[in-house]
């Protein structure tokens, strides 16, 4: 046992060696006043590069979840030559999701003028989320109320996305004080409409890669339906990938490097390069 302990430890040593973790940058301010804060994730010997940028969000049906928990998908990914952006952003009930967006697109403005510093090529920023964090950050770069050039973002990955549809889900099941979903989301099919990325989609939307579990919860397969079926009238070739997977096994799969999801979502990156 004290064997695999200390090759656990060596395992995880190796990795931290590969890149360098830049921790808790503040990228702006909660309308509390509090840091907004990412962890920035560059591979070792970037110097004189110019590296492709991933933005993930993280996931939790909008009231949990820590981006320190998702350092290993930051360090699998700068193995791969690409830098690694994780922000942090304001939970429910302490944020509603329009305040959550307006949070992620900051930490997505924030990379794109900054991340030339830490050896990143701004022209190819890449964004991508899991669960809830898919439906933050496509409604951050699709809705444009939010401030975000559709073309300044080079692809959209989403993972199992949650409530990219959501208008549809609520007008079936109302939101109520369960999941904060009241908080979260309020009762007025108005915001449900503004905060559903699928309403957003056009000719100038980014690139997409999408996953869907096939063991995933049904709302997120029917979302997930619509959405692409939507966004075929613009990208007519983009069609779901579909794995084998439950929901938290989606975002688990990237705790390995030797991952397939690392070598397709590479050379997503390199096919949408600018």
């Amino acid at each position: 046992m004290q064997k695999i302990i200390y090759l656990g430890f060596g395992f995880l040593l190796l990795m931290s060696c590969r890149s360098t973790k830049y921790k808790d940058v503040v990228y702006g301010q909660s309308k509390n006043n509090e840091d907004l804060t990412l962890n920035i994730f560059v591979p070792k010997n970037s110097e004189n590069k110019k590296l492709p940028v991933l933005l993930f969000v993280h996931g939790g049906n909008w009231n949990s979840g820590d981006k320190k928990t998702y350092g290993f998908f930051g360090r699998n990914f700068a193995k791969k030559d690409v830098i690694t952006v994780i922000p942090s952003y304001t939970l429910s009930p302490k944020a509603n999701v329009d305040e959550m967006t307006v949070e992620i697109a900051s930490a997505v403005k924030w990379v794109q003028k900054n991340i030339a510093t830490y050896n990143g090529d701004a022209k190819n920023l890449f964004v991508t989320g899991h669960s809830a964090g898919a439906q933050l950050v496509a409604s951050a770069v699709l809705n444009p109320k939010f401030g975000i050039e559709e073309k300044s973002i080079a692809g959209i990955i989403l993972n199992d996305g949650a409530g990219i549809d959501m208008k549809d889900y609520l007008e079936k099941y109302p939101p109520t004080s369960e999941d904060n979903y009241l908080a979260t989301w309020s009762s007025d099919p108005k915001n449900w409409h503004q905060a559903s990325p699928i309403n957003f989609l056009d000719k100038n939307s980014p690139p997409f890669l999408i996953y869907v579990g096939t063991k995933t919860y049904p709302s997120i397969k029917v979302a997930n339906e619509h959405f692409v079926k939507k966004l075929n009238e613009f990208q007519p070739e983009v069609k779901q990938i579909l794995l084998e997977k439950g929901h938290i096994p989606m975002v688990l799969q990237y705790f390995f490097s030797g991952s397939d999801r690392f070598k397709e979502t590479t050379d997503f990156l390199q096919k949408n390069k600018r």
